[in-house]
């Protein structure tokens, strides 16, 4: 029974870091589409690392479900 409520626990959190990175990435868009209006291109490629950062987070959790 302990078992299954860490496993239940471990999900709930994973789930929770999910929506997380979810909110940044949305963040993150909307940071580079500003950057991309104004023509700041060290903006845009800060925006770009981070973007791909954020999907190999993803890419990660997806791996274990």
């Amino acid at each position: 029974m302990k078992q299954m409520i860490k496993i239940i626990r471990k999900v709930d959190i994973e789930k929770q870091y999910e929506h997380v990175l979810r909110l940044e990435l949305d963040y993150e868009l909307a940071s580079l589409y500003s950057a991309m209006q104004g023509n700041d291109e060290k903006e845009m490629e800060k925006c770009k690392k981070r973007l791909k950062e954020i999907q190999d987070e993803l890419d990660g959790l997806h791996a274990y479900v």
